[in-house]
C-alpha cells in the first residue's frame, strides 16, 4: 500500500467513525464515545498526513507512533461502545476490523523504522 492510499484509507475510516457516531444515543456515555471516537479516529488521518510530510526519518517515526496510539485508541472506544452496551455489535464489527488492521500496519511500520533509525 502507497502513502496516497493509506491517506485515502485513514480519512475513509474517520468519515465511517463519524457516521457510526451519529448512529449513537444522546446520552452522557454515548456522547462521551463519540466525541472520544471521532477525535482519535480522524487523527488518525491527519496524523498521517503530517508523518508524510516529516523532514526527517526520525520525526516520521515519531509522527507514526501517534498514529498507533490513536489508531489503538480507537479500537479501544469501539470495543468499549460494544461492551458496554452503547452500540451494537454488527453496526461496530466493520469499523473496529478497519482499526485493527489499521493498528496492525501502522505498527509494522513502526518495526520498521525503529529498525532504520537505530541502524543510521
Amino acid at each position: 500500500m502507497n502513502s496516497e492510499d493509506m491517506k485515502q484509507r485513514t480519512k475513509a475510516f474517520a468519515v465511517g467513525a463519524i457516521r457510526f457516531c451519529r448512529t449513537l444515543p444522546a446520552t452522557v456515555e454515548g456522547k462521551v464515545i463519540a466525541g472520544q471516537l471521532i477525535r482519535s479516529s480522524s487523527s488518525i488521518g491527519a496524523n498521517y498526513r503530517a508523518a508524510c510530510r516529516a523532514r526527517s526519518r526520525r520525526e516520521f517515526a515519531a509522527k507514526i507512533g501517534i498514529v498507533l496510539e490513536e489508531a489503538d485508541e480507537s479500537v479501544f472506544w469501539f470495543e468499549l461502545a460494544a461492551e458496554s452496551g452503547v452500540a451494537k455489535i454488527e453496526a461496530i464489527s466493520p469499523l473496529l476490523r478497519e482499526a485493527s488492521e489499521l493498528v496492525a500496519i501502522v505498527a509494522a511500520t513502526q518495526l520498521t523504522l525503529e529498525g532504520k533509525v537505530a541502524n543510521r
